[in-house]
């Protein structure tokens, strides 16, 4: 089993509302800017060799759509299906990366040196529970897009804590789903316009300038946890026994 080290470290905690999470989670972002990107652009070379190997071709896609007056059908693009299937199974198995953003976060809050092995403790530290959640929340979310696309926007605030949880607390993944629910039941607005307003942050990227999304997107991770520390406290920082 891993060993874990815990200690009290000082480090900023942001007050109870939407304005001082958001300010707390750029101030955060400074300090784990390039792991964020790092991480973005190892998603986007996978996403890109699973295109290769499902021989689906995203461009030639929205071509299609372009040219075919909104009667395009989806699932009749070359390898779509399988290209589907297997960037679902790459996107979860990446799902250890948010955390070890998230504890890289905690690290520099907390005054401790940053390593770049850092970025995937998730991977070592409660991995099989991440996993599970991540799935959980996917289903979780997709079903919800699948209902006209805006009710995810209210259900995500439900999800928005659940891997600081798994991390800090090395909780199992149905604990982490129901202590996140919880607890944004209880401040649902707050939760409501934060998710809302760290989702519009991280899609900036693709709003302004296409590839900028490598720059923006992580943003949602650092204030998954400037909300946690909010809610229950900066966590102690864990350090982990190589």
């Amino acid at each position: 089993m891993s060993e874990f080290n815990e200690f009290d470290q000082q480090g900023s905690v942001p007050n109870r509302d939407t304005g001082s999470i958001i300010s707390h989670a750029f101030e955060m972002y400074k300090g784990v800017f390039g792991y964020g990107i790092v991480a973005m652009v190892i998603y986007l070379i996978g996403g890109s060799v699973i295109q290769m190997l499902t021989g689906f071709d995203s461009a030639s896609m929205v071509e299609e759509m372009k040219s075919s007056g909104g009667e395009f059908n989806y699932w009749s693009a070359p390898g779509l299906p399988l290209y589907m299937g297997v960037s679902s199974l790459f996107g979860l198995l990446l799902s250890p990366l948010y955390v070890g953003l998230i504890y890289m976060v905690n690290k520099y809050n907390t005054k401790n040196p940053i390593e770049f092995s850092d970025l995937f403790i998730g991977y070592r530290q409660n991995f099989v529970n991440i996993l599970i959640y991540s799935l959980l929340s996917g289903i979780i979310s997709s079903v919800a897009l699948a209902l006209c696309v805006l009710p995810i926007i209210f259900v995500y605030p439900f999800l928005l804590i659940g891997y600081p949880i798994l991390l800090f607390e090395n909780a199992s993944a149905t604990d982490a789903l129901g202590k996140s629910f919880n607890i944004a039941k209880e401040n649902y607005g707050t939760f409501l316009l934060t998710g809302f307003l760290g989702f519009l942050i991280s899609i900036a990227g693709v709003i302004l300038c296409g590839i900028g999304v490598i720059l923006t997107a992580p943003f949602i991770m650092i204030v998954m946890y400037s909300t946690y520390c909010a809610f229950l406290g900066k966590p102690r920082q864990i350090m982990y026994s190589k």
